[in-house]
């Protein structure tokens, strides 16, 4: 009698331990909740300002107003592409795609900045601005993606959907979105990881962000505020962009073991 054959992948305490994930997201909690911890070296590294810590606001706080406006700005960005995507690329709506890439390609070269200061005069200060310039340049990864990853369904695979008498609905939710889950998901991180730097411009127009050290401490002349800032920005991408990687991997297994069981 044979032995069945164990699980592909198993999760262990040891795989966990060497995950960079975990490091990454370790060391950027402790400095959100214990940046004091460093005072002493900022203190020896610059000497002769005070405070070395930014103290107007706390960083967990200002985290968190960052990662809203970045899950706000992304959720309307993914729904809005996706829907794009999905609509170029059926019959009906093939002879707008050009016009939504243009949009899109706008959107993404128009500067953020100059978005910030149009929009500032209409809704005003504070979330909205930025939230606006988020998702406009948001919308062109994803779109991308989203039109590459439907467009690359093998035609058999469509073919084999409609002979099984799917409808074309079906077809859209039970074959082709599925499939081309990894290619979406790329464009994603990649709009995702871009939102969280830009949206650091949001505090030049009263956003609560990871921003708002790094532009008070060029605006007082104190260097550590920029670096405390700059630091916790850059670990924030990080583990996004670490942890998307992992959601990535997990979606081309499942993507490669479906299509094996459809081929049996």
């Amino acid at each position: 009698m044979k032995a069945r054959p164990g699980p592909p992948y198993r999760i262990t305490a040891g795989r966990i331990l060497k995950t960079p994930l975990l490091w990454v997201g370790l060391f950027f909690a402790l400095l959100l909740l214990r940046m004091e911890v460093l005072r002493p070296v900022f203190r020896w590294a610059f000497p002769g300002v005070e405070p070395v810590i930014y103290q107007r606001s706390s960083f967990l706080a200002l985290f968190l107003s960052h990662l809203a406006l970045v899950a706000a700005a992304s959720v309307a960005a993914i729904s809005v592409g996706i829907a794009l995507a999905v609509f170029v690329t059926r019959p009906v709506g093939r002879d707008f795609r050009m016009m939504v890439n243009a949009l899109a390609t706008v959107g993404q070269t128009f500067p953020p900045a100059a978005v910030l200061a149009i929009a500032v005069p209409a809704v005003g200060f504070g979330p909205h601005p930025t939230m606006l310039a988020l998702f406009l340049y948001s919308l062109l990864p994803i779109i991308e993606n989203a039109v590459a990853g439907l467009e690359g369904v093998p035609r058999a695979v469509r073919e084999a959907a409609a002979g099984l008498g799917l409808s074309p609905w079906q077809q859209l939710r039970d074959v082709e979105l599925p499939l081309a889950a990894p290619v979406i998901l790329s464009g994603i991180r990649v709009s995702v990881t871009i939102a969280i730097g830009t949206a650091t411009i949001g505090s030049t127009v009263g956003a609560l962000t990871l921003g708002t050290p790094i532009f008070n401490g060029l605006v007082a002349d104190k260097l550590p505020f920029v670096i405390e800032g700059a630091v916790l920005v850059a670990l924030f991408a990080i583990a996004t962009d670490l942890s998307f990687a992992g959601l990535d991997r997990w979606l081309r297994r499942a993507t490669r073991q479906e299509i094996s069981e459809r081929n049996r």
